[in-house]
């Protein structure tokens, strides 16, 4: 008897704060009309994917003084956007993110319940630990946490989270003066918690929601975070990576969820990733060169670069060749609300610098046009469907979360065409088998576990599964 095929999981993201969008396109829309998340999501629900999923950042970019040219100003509230969505959806997962580090556990619990409870079962909450003092300048407390506390004041935020969560026990009456049913249990919602970070008591106020907890993302790709990640999360929002290094990765984080006491089919590693079209290989090739052009402008691959070298850049010319002096790595960064500071800037510049070289002398634009292809899967309709399916039966990934380079209308193509060839490949559903995010994405019920697991002892040497 073979083996079942393993099943893709596909996550949708409303693009915003990134050079992925090709602003200038005619048919690109509006990133802060509810429409536009209206229509990307409804297409993505089309599309049977498990959830559409939406950044938010707490702080606008600035670079030199001035406001970073490739933010979106006056986004609306992530929770509220979602609310909204709940109501014009029906079974696709809705996942945010917000931030643990500048938020109190007691409101974050009490406002994803409610998206819990309002969607049906469809809430995720993508979990970010903020990097920089600049953010932190937009709250009471002023500064942000040292490195090392960020992590630790996270965790205990989601600890925190989930005694609410659970303090409410299955079957628990909520007041109904049409039922004449009321609460009157003295036990439910009682929460106490005292540590170095909270000294909080009170009661609960909100129900148990159909996923009793959402369903938790994280992207910190440190070792602390990679941690963090492999203990709390339901799934890993990460990089694209080359095929080895996908599926060494996607090893490293599932044995790390086992010495946590977790099985390693209860976390998902969905890499972002974009995608282009043709209906020849050809034609998508032509076509991706096209949308990375227009992605990368001159001062857009400046700017890029100057997150590297930490220097004003704007001397010299986009279409020549890397700086050939080092990056300034004492220097305070010279662009604020960056989410991924670069951890050494010196050897970031160094693998640059090889990388041009390697691929016969790029330009400073050519470069990091050739650094986002790596995050891009590009052909046929039945191509792009042949790779995915391949790296996910390879266990590089899980499944992906998707980025389109038009808003609102980015997915439209990818879900008349490339959804089709997943469903005839047979690793794709044909229509949704559960009503929550977590059936969506073949995860347990929250609190429960399917048992631990020892390490996959076929591994190769190198930790990259046979």
């Amino acid at each position: 008897m073979s083996t079942p095929k393993r099943q893709i999981h596909l996550g949708a993201h409303f693009p915003g704060v990134n050079n992925h969008t090709v602003w200038s396109h005619p048919d690109a829309g509006s990133h802060i009309d509810f429409a536009s998340f209206v229509h990307l999501t409804q297409t993505a629900e089309r599309g049977l994917f498990d959830f559409f999923f939406l950044a938010e950042g707490l702080r606008l970019r600035e670079k030199k003084g001035l406001i970073h040219d490739l933010d979106v100003v006056g986004r609306p509230d992530t929770l509220t956007v979602l609310a909204g969505l709940a109501a014009v959806t029906e079974k696709i997962g809705l996942i945010g993110t917000i931030n643990a580090v500048y938020n109190e556990p007691f409101e974050l619990a009490r406002q994803f319940a409610s998206l819990d409870q309002l969607s049906g079962g469809r809430a995720g909450w993508n979990v970010v630990v903020s990097s920089d003092a600049f953010t932190g300048e937009n709250f009471r407390r002023g500064g942000y946490l040292p490195y090392e506390e960020r992590y630790a004041r996270s965790s205990q935020v989601l600890d925190i989270a989930r005694e609410l969560w659970e303090s409410w026990p299955e079957g628990a009456v909520v007041a109904d003066a049409a039922s004449g049913q009321f609460l009157r249990d003295a036990d439910v919602g009682r929460f106490a918690y005292s540590s170095e970070y909270f000294d909080i008591e009170g009661r609960y106020s909100t129900p148990r929601s159909p996923q009793v907890e959402p369903v938790l993302l994280q992207a910190g790709d440190s070792p602390d975070g990679r941690d963090f990640g492999s203990q709390y999360a339901d799934g890993i929002f990460t990089l694209t990576r080359p095929l080895e290094q996908a599926q060494a990765f996607y090893r490293e984080i599932k044995d790390r969820a086992v010495r946590f006491g977790r099985h390693e089919d209860d976390i998902r590693i969905l890499p972002g990733a974009t995608f282009i079209l043709g209906d020849t290989h050809a034609e998508a090739v032509e076509h991706a060169e096209e949308v990375r052009r227009h992605q990368v402008s001159g001062p857009t691959a400046i700017q890029i670069l100057e997150q590297v070298w930490n220097r004003d850049l704007s001397a010299l010319d986009p279409d020549g060749p890397l700086p050939s002096f080092d990056p300034d790595d004492e220097a305070t960064t010279i662009q604020q609300g960056q989410a991924r500071p670069f951890q050494d800037r010196l050897e970031k510049a160094k693998e640059y610098r090889e990388r041009a070289e390697a691929k016969g002398g790029l330009s400073i634009r050519e470069l990091v046009i050739d650094l986002g292809a790596e995050m891009s899967f590009v052909g046929t309709p039945a191509e792009i469907a042949k790779t995915l399916d391949e790296r996910v039966q390879a266990r590089a990934e899980d499944g992906y979360i998707l980025v389109p380079h038009i808003t609102p209308g980015g997915f439209d193509e990818f879900v008349d065409k490339v959804v089709p060839e997943l469903q005839e490949r047979g690793v794709f559903r044909t229509a949704y088998e559960g009503t929550t995010l977590r059936d969506h994405l073949d995860l347990p019920p929250a609190g429960t576990r399917r048992g631990v697991v020892p390490a996959r002892a076929d591994a190769t040497p190198t930790g990259v599964a046979a």
